[in-house]
C-alpha cells in the first residue's frame, strides 16, 4: 500500500472523517485488519482561519506547503488536503514538493462528468462559493456552478463555521440548507456538490431531490485508488 500524506485539522471534525473513510476503505477493499496507511499532519485551525479572514492567503499557503515538505520527507508519495476552502493554496503546495496532490475539485468533477451532468448547486465556504479557485477548477472540466444568494451564502458559512466545526449539528440548520439547495434546484441545479467537509455531518442525498456530490468521500475514493494501485 502506497504511504499517503494528509494536511488535516481544516477542521478536527471533517480530518476525523477523512480518517474513519480511508480506513473503513482500506479494509473494505483488502479486507481482514487491514487500514491506511497514512501519515498525518494536523495544524490548529484557528491560526488558518485567521488568515483567511484577513485575507492573507499567502501565509496560509506557506503554512501549508511546509507541512507538505515535512510530510514528503516523511516519507509520504502522494498528499491529500483535507479540506475544500483551502484547496485555494494548492498551487504553493504543488510547488514545495515533488510528490502530487490529489486535488479535491478535479477528483469531484470527473464524478460530475460521469453522472452526464453539466450544471450543479455548489455549497461551501463564503471563500469557496464565491472565489473562483473551485468553480473555475469545476468549469475547466466542463461543470458550470450555480451559488446561493448573498445572504443564504453566509448563513450557509455561518453554520459551518460556528457549528459544524466545532462538532455542533442542529435540525434546525439543516432545515436551512435543505431550503437552500432546493432553491439551487429550482434554479436550475442538475446535481449538488457539497463542496466543504463538514457538509457532510449536516446533510445528505436524502435532503435534496438532486444527485449529491460529496466532496470528502470523493477524494477518499481517489485516494484509496491511488494507494493501492
Amino acid at each position: 500500500m502506497n504511504l499517503l500524506g494528509v494536511i488535516g485539522g481544516m477542521s478536527w471534525t471533517s480530518t476525523a472523517e477523512y480518517y474513519r473513510l480511508l480506513n473503513e476503505g482500506a479494509a473494505n477493499r483488502l479486507g481482514g485488519l487491514h487500514s491506511a496507511r497514512i501519515l498525518l499532519h494536523s495544524v490548529d485551525f484557528a491560526e488558518v482561519e485567521t488568515m483567511q479572514r484577513e485575507g492573507r492567503w499567502d501565509q496560509a499557503g506557506a503554512l501549508l506547503a511546509d507541512a507538505a515538505r515535512g510530510l514528503e520527507r516523511a516519507g509520504a508519495r502522494a498528499l491529500l488536503l483535507a479540506t475544500n476552502t483551502m484547496h485555494k493554496v494548492a498551487p504553493a503546495i504543488e510547488e514545495a514538493v515533488e510528490i502530487p496532490l490529489l486535488h479535491i475539485a478535479d477528483v469531484t468533477a470527473r464524478a460530475i462528468r460521469a453522472a452526464g451532468l453539466t450544471r450543479v448547486g455548489l455549497l461551501g465556504t463564503a471563500f469557496t462559493m464565491q472565489q473562483d479557485f473551485y468553480s473555475g477548477r469545476l468549469a475547466a472540466h466542463g461543470t458550470g456552478t450555480l451559488i446561493p444568494g448573498e445572504a443564504e451564502r453566509a448563513e450557509v458559512h455561518r453554520i459551518i463555521y460556528d457549528e459544524l466545526c466545532r462538532n455542533v449539528v442542529r435540525p434546525a440548520s439543516r432545515d436551512v440548507y435543505r431550503a437552500v439547495m432546493q432553491g439551487l434546484v429550482e434554479r436550475g441545479a442538475e446535481g449538488m456538490v457539497l463542496g466543504c467537509t463538514e457538509v457532510t455531518l449536516l446533510v445528505s442525498p436524502a435532503d435534496v431531490a438532486v444527485p449529491v456530490f460529496d466532496t470528502t468521500a470523493l477524494h477518499v475514493e481517489a485516494a484509496l485508488d491511488w494507494m493501492l494501485g
